[in-house]
This record gives structure tokens, C-alpha cells and sequence, in this order.
């Protein structure tokens, strides 16, 4: 039976109520299989489709039984065929079949090579006003207006979810060829949807769905990987391990922070950690810059106003800043530059939260955690009165200072690395390494401009490097104060100029052992004074040091 040859390849069998053969041919004739069949003879209800193993051939079985006899249509097929997987691991498979064809649905058309009818389901006959078998050996062509799947049968390629007109009804439909042994032997027409609104339906509730899952995704990451801005703040210097100390103690404290430094310091990250670690981080914090707001509009942009309010307001009106920033963070950078007018009007939503809109009489309230900051000396601008003392005191019941760059030059390695992995993220720079001389060039100069100036000469050096590394010769000079030209390139020198560094070197040493007796051992102030980066004068005590 391991070599069925095509006569043999199907049979029928019928069996009567005691089991006894009334009928039998091909494969029906064999004793295993009668022997076979009669033991499931037991288990028909009326019809299965069913698969069994005959000396190692696996047969498709279609089963009836009526109340006098028992019919089976036999036919072999191959082990891999998947229907035969199918039939042999679901008992109803004959249901699900019958389903497929006969949906009132999914309406089906079959036809051969030749583009023929087939098959056509019930319900595209019940459409087409057929009668049942009324279309099967007719050209589809005939039938079914605007179809195209005798063009599917001559390309053997499939359309899926194209748009068909039939009888003044629109339908989105799939044509797919079938093959035997890569032969195009014919091809299914199939409804998908009943209109093309059905289509676009699906698709937007598809997309809704998709949108829920990005949402609960930047959430469930949101709470696992939540950065709590201390990281944007790179460094390991006494000076920044305080500062970062400080941030996680007043940030969960709902109480304004005052932000002070020098210009470049990096006070805008300084109020994004306080956000991000607050009980506020779930909403955007809102930024203003006091020193961009133009004067005539101030007072709009902070408090907001209502139709009609001005010339060229909008329709709708608008909310101001600090509506925005409603059970949020609002950031108030450049205060300092505030004008004065706008400062006293500041003052009543700083106490209790209550403001009006321009062109409005309506009070309305915001619950907002107040951050400022500033590179100006509040302190001589309220002598000057440019500043208001009582608005000074409501933004800074907490101040943070942020240390300049020139009082941390142990953390311009770390600053300098991490900025270089991020352009190379961005694709802005493929420059990834430092030469170790860089280190010690940058370190030697003031940087009035702090960490801001920093970044500039590093990505401009990134810009005019040739390789994947920076030397300190990619360092252009700059007109910006503090930035002095790069060393020429190291070589060895003749005896009049070794000598003359050694001179260099001795006046040095005399300069800052006398420094040191003034100010008692002050470091900072020694350096301060000779105009040297705290740094070198580390470097050159610990040669002095060495040379005793």
C-alpha cells in the first residue's frame, strides 16, 4: 500500500447496519481498511471528514450515515499534505468546511484554469440572482461584472483588498490563484468586506489599538527607566556631588527653588532634575525666558488672554504659561531680566495662585511648582531697586548654586566624553576618542563661558579633526575671552631654550611658594591671583614637590 498506484488511490464502502458489505471498489475492497472503517462506523452521526493510516498511506475518509447503511468516499493522499493534518486533528473539520463555502458572510467563487465557474457559494448566488448551480461551467467573465480573475488565472499573481463594483454595490474583495505542483490549476474570488467603510473602519479602530499599546508602552517604560535628570548632570567633582545631593533632597519639596549661576552652567538641567524628580514629572515642565518675552506681549504670554482681548488675538483666546503649567513644574528662566512692571504682577499668583487672563475678569487658579533661575546678582539689583526685595523672597525660599567650570576642571574629561557619545548618536560627529593631551590643554584655560563654551570648542575641534580622534591641535583660537590659542606641537628642544624653561620653571616656583606664604596655603586664592587654573598649580607643586 506504500506505493498506491492512481487506481487504487480511492474506493468506496458501504456498510449496512450490521456491518456487512453491500458495496465496495478500489481502496473499499481492501480488508484493513473495511476492517478499519468498521470500527468507526459506530462513531458517525451523519457526516465526518476524517483521516486514517493504511499500511502507512494516510486516506481522507468523508463518512454518511443514514438510519440503513453507512457510506465512505475513500481517497489517498500525501503525508505532508496539511488538509490531511487538518481533517485528522479536528472532528468537526467537515463543519468548518462546509462553513468556508456556504458563508452568508464571505461570499466565494471558484474557477479552473480555463477562468470557469467551479463553484459559486450560496449567498454571491443569492447576490447575483442565480439559482443554485446555475452559474458552474460558464465563463466568469459572463457572470461576475468588473471581476478579474481570469487575469488572475493567466499571471498566477494574487490582488488582496482591491475594490470591485458589482451590480451598483461597492465591495473590497481578494483573488488569489491555486497551484498544483507550481502549475496555476485555478483561483478564489473572496469577499473581505461588504463596503469600503468597513475597510477604513477596521483600520482606524486598528490604529486606535496600536496607539493604546505606544501609550502604555512609554508608560511601563516611563516608570522602569525614568531618568531622574541627575544623569544630565555629569561630573564627580566635591562640588557637583553636593549639588546633585542636594536636588534629591528639595526636589520632592513643593516649595519655589531658586537657581543661580553663571551664564552656561547649566541651570536649565538643574530645574529639569528638580521636575523629573518631583511628584510633578508626569506632565511637561513649562519654560519661560524672561529675558525673550517682548514687553508688549509679557503679560499675554504668562497669564493668557480671552477672545477678543487685543488686535490679532485669537479667536478662541489662549492659555498663558502659567495655566500650561497647571499641577506642573514652571520654569522661569533669565528672572533677573524681568521688567519691573511685570515683576509686581507676578507677585499675587506667586502668594495664592490666582490670576486673570488679558481682556478678562474671570479668576482663575493654577497649582504650579515654581522654579527660577538667574546669572545676575539679585542682591546688588534689589540695592539698585531694578529687583523687587518681596519678589525675591517668594522665588527663593530654597537656592541652589551652581558651581562655574573653572572651580570643577576635574570633570572636563567625563563632560568631554559624554558629549562626543552623543553627537556620534546623532550622526553630527565620527570622532569618539580623546588624545590624553587634550585633557590637560583644556584644563588650563578659564572658560568664562563654563560648560556651554565647552561643548562649542569641543564639537568645533570634532569638525576640523581628520580621524576618529581629537588632538590638541583640532583647537582653533577664539576671539571669546578665556580661549588662548593652542600650544605649538612638542619638540625637543635646543640648550638655550631648555635653559630658558628652566629659568621659566624657577621664577614659577618663587611666584607661587610666596603666593602660598600670603594666603596661608589657600590654593584657590593662590591661583586666583597668579592667574593660573587650580589644575596647573596642582601640577606644578606636585613637580616642585618631586624636585626636593
Amino acid at each position: 500500500m506504500t506505493q498506491t498506484s492512481d487506481a487504487t488511490r480511492s474506493g468506496v464502502l458501504v456498510l449496512d447496519e450490521s456491518g456487512n458489505v453491500k458495496f465496495q471498489s478500489g481502496l473499499g475492497e481492501r480488508a484493513d481498511v473495511r476492517g478499519t472503517l468498521l470500527g468507526l462506523r459506530s462513531q458517525l452521526k451523519e457526516r465526518r471528514l476524517f483521516g486514517i493510516d493504511v499500511d502507512g498511506t494516510h486516506c481522507f475518509v468523508l463518512g454518511w450515515r443514514g438510519p440503513d447503511a453507512a457510506l465512505f468516499l475513500i481517497h489517498a493522499g500525501k503525508r505532508e499534505d496539511t488538509l490531511l493534518d487538518f481533517v485528522g486533528s479536528v472532528d468537526f473539520a467537515y463543519a468548518i468546511l462546509n462553513h468556508l463555502v456556504s458563508s452568508p458572510y464571505e461570499g466565494m467563487t471558484v474557477v479552473d484554469d480555463k477562468a470557469k465557474i467551479r463553484f459559486i457559494s450560496p449567498v454571491h448566488e443569492g447576490f447575483f440572482h442565480l439559482g443554485t448551480g446555475e452559474a458552474v461551467g460558464k465563463p466568469v467573465t459572463e457572470v461576475i461584472e468588473n471581476t478579474r480573475l481570469h487575469e488572475i488565472v493567466q499571471s498566477g499573481k494574487a490582488e488582496i483588498g482591491k475594490i470591485q463594483q458589482m451590480r451598483g454595490v461597492t465591495r473590497v474583495v481578494s483573488r488569489v490563484p491555486i497551484l498544483e505542483n507550481r502549475k496555476v490549476v485555478g483561483a478564489i474570488g473572496q469577499v473581505m468586506f461588504k463596503a469600503p467603510e468597513q475597510l477604513q473602519q477596521l483600520s482606524l479602530e486598528v490604529n486606535r489599538l496600536r496607539d493604546e499599546v505606544a501609550q502604555y508602552k512609554r508608560e511601563i517604560s516611563g516608570l522602569l527607566n525614568r531618568s531622574t535628570g541627575l544623569d544630565q548632570i555629569i561630573g564627580t567633582s566635591d562640588a557637583i556631588r553636593q549639588l546633585k545631593a542636594d536636588l534629591a533632597k528639595v526636589a520632592p519639596l513643593d516649595v519655589p527653588v531658586l537657581v543661580i549661576g553663571e551664564s552656561g552652567t547649566g541651570k536649565e538641567l538643574v530645574a529639569n532634575a528638580l521636575h523629573s524628580l518631583s511628584a510633578r514629572h508626569g506632565r511637561p515642565m513649562v519654560m519661560v525666558n524672561s529675558a525673550a518675552l517682548p514687553a508688549s506681549l509679557a503679560e499675554s504670554e504668562l497669564f493668557g488672554y480671552e477672545p477678543g482681548a487685543f488686535t490679532g488675538a485669537e479667536r478662541k483666546g489662549r492659555k498663558g504659561k502659567f495655566e500650561s503649567a497647571h499641577k506642573s513644574t514652571l520654569f522661569l528662566d533669565e528672572v533677573g531680566d524681568m521688567p519691573l512692571d511685570l515683576q509686581v504682577k507676578l507677585l499675587r499668583i506667586l502668594q495664592d495662585g490666582v490670576f486673570e487672563r488679558v481682556g478678562g475678569e474671570q479668576q482663575r487658579f493654577s497649582d504650579f511648582r515654581l522654579v527660577s533661575a538667574t546669572n545676575r546678582d539679585l542682591g546688588q539689583m534689589i540695592q539698585s531697586e531694578k529687583f523687587r526685595l518681596d519678589l525675591y523672597y517668594r522665588i527663593s525660599p530654597v537656592t541652589l548654586k551652581i558651581p562655574p567650570l573653572r572651580e570643577r576642571l576635574e570633570d572636563i574629561p567625563a563632560i568631554v566624553q559624554g558629549f562626543l557619545a552623543s553627537l556620534s548618536s546623532r550622526n553630527r560627529s565620527s570622532v569618539r576618542f580623546v588624545d590624553d593631551k587634550v585633557y590637560g590643554y583644556l584644563q588650563s584655560l578659564k572658560w568664562p563661558g563654563n560648560v556651554r563654551q565647552l561643548l562649542h570648542e569641543v564639537e568645533r575641534a570634532a569638525i576640523f579633526s581628520d580621524g576618529t580622534t581629537i588632538r590638541v591641535e583640532d583647537f582653533r583660537p577664539s576671539a571669546l575671552p578665556g580661549m588662548s590659542p593652542p600650544p605649538p606641537p612638542v619638540t625637543i628642544a635646543p640648550p638655550a631654550a631648555t635653559e630658558m624653561r628652566a629659568a621659566v620653571e624657577s621664577v614659577e616656583e618663587s611666584l607661587i611658594r610666596e603666593a602660598l606664604q600670603r594666603h596661608g596655603g589657600n590654593k584657590k586664592r593662590v591661583a586666583e591671583e597668579l592667574g593660573i587654573s587650580r589644575s596647573y598649580l596642582y601640577k606644578r607643586l606636585r613637580s616642585i614637590e618631586e624636585a626636593v
